[in-house]
């Protein structure tokens, strides 16, 4: 393989060399246990305090308001769990949407078996919700909201800080799983009325394994994982030190250049969409146009199978994945993209590409040139697409 285009960022993210720097120590001379009550270890327990003020920032929440977990996964099943336990006597009634990710649906199902009721909403064909439609959902007993921020797979950024003043409004619990907007776009958990938090070091350039959840005081969480009084008693074990200070060296890192950062995404991304759109025929884009994570292009290629695509595609060197990295392995069709209403043999023909600051533009001319070779090869080897043009 002469070259390698790493465009499945969506997915993980390599360790940057700054991050790892970092953490090095924390495996080696610095591996003391931060509950230890000797000096060699109380500097692990500042250590880890000090980034949970990096994170706290800049998401502007109180540092004692971060929880650090294992990742996005544990912490959405911890908001749903957790407040379906505490606020069960008020109400058994949650909702969510049709395109979560599945550690959110997943846990719904869980939940709906233990007797809590799930409204799981309807979105448009850009893959953002109707307001309407949430706010006619809303009932009594409805405790919790949980909609993501950005769609892991399409890119659509929800209307957040909307949902955020009408779940306030109705005195419910809003939840976001913002593992893919996370350093990406800006985030301000008062201004939004969010009162909790999903997020991921591997998906900004951290180590895998670590991840926090952010609780607004006042909120009568229980623990998640029972055991030592870790995290203020709601987290128990031993803290992952050397994952939480590489979780806040890449939080530093992103934070320090969002704006440039995105702003060279943003350019690639829609060059990249541009001609996509312009040189592949019978081509769609998938999610909103505008309204979208800074590094995220979704499309659809009709008459031929993403899984094709992606063998071939890895041939050349390029990472790409047709869409969750969960549910890879699956031959099922997205459930995002039914739920934005494209049909089965078309969201069969699905690719996701995720950029990254590394990317450049002469990576995506290389990849745009390999996608128009490799769907003209596979269109005029599908027997569907023959009997397409012979009836044009």
């Amino acid at each position: 393989m002469d070259r390698l285009i790493y465009l499945d960022n969506a997915a993980t993210t390599p360790v940057k060399p700054e991050v790892l720097d970092a953490m090095l120590p924390y495996f080696t001379e610095k591996f003391g246990n931060p509950s230890s009550v000797y000096s060699f270890s109380a500097g692990n327990k500042e250590v880890i305090e000090a980034n949970r003020q990096i994170i706290a920032d800049s998401i502007g929440a109180k540092a004692n308001e971060i929880y650090f977990t294992a990742g996005g996964s544990e912490s959405d099943n911890w908001a749903l769990k957790a407040t379906a336990e505490a606020y069960k006597d008020k109400g058994k009634h949650i909702i969510t949407t049709k395109i979560e990710h599945h550690a959110i649906l997943h846990t719904c199902e869980y939940l709906e078996k233990q007797g809590f009721e799930i409204t799981y909403l309807n979105v448009d064909e850009n893959g953002m919700i109707m307001l309407d439609e949430l706010l006619a959902s809303i009932r009594p007993d409805t405790i919790l909201i949980s909609v993501m921020f950005a769609n892991n797979e399409i890119g659509t950024i929800e209307p957040i800080r909307e949902i955020g003043m009408i779940a306030k409004e109705h005195d419910i619990l809003f939840h976001t799983d913002a593992v893919q907007a996370f350093t990406q776009v800006d985030i301000d958990v008062n201004a939004m009325n969010i009162d909790m938090l999903s997020a991921s070091g591997h998906k900004i350039n951290g180590p895998k394994g670590i991840g926090f959840m952010y609780i607004r005081n006042g909120l009568k969480l229980r623990s998640f994982i029972h055991g030592g009084a870790q995290e203020r008693k709601r987290r128990a074990g031993t803290e992952n030190v050397t994952g939480i200070v590489g979780l806040g060296a890449a939080v530093k890192l992103a934070m320090s250049n969002m704006a440039e950062r995105t702003k060279k995404e943003i350019l690639l991304r829609d060059y990249l969409i541009e001609r996509v759109l312009k040189e592949v025929p019978y081509t769609r884009l998938n999610g909103h146009k505008e309204t979208r994570l800074p590094n995220n292009a979704n499309f659809c290629f009709r008459f031929i199978e993403g899984e094709s695509l992606l063998i071939m595609l890895d041939m050349k060197g390029i990472c790409a994945s047709s869409g969750s990295a969960c549910t890879s392995g699956s031959l099922d069709p997205s459930h995002v993209l039914l739920a934005i209403g494209l049909p089965h043999e078309i969201a069969h023909g699905s690719l996701r590409l995720t950029l990254s600051d590394a990317t450049t533009k002469e990576d995506i001319d290389y990849v745009v040139e390999s996608i128009k070779e490799i769907v003209d090869k596979l269109r005029k080897m599908s027997p569907l697409y023959e009997d397409f043009v012979k009836d044009k």
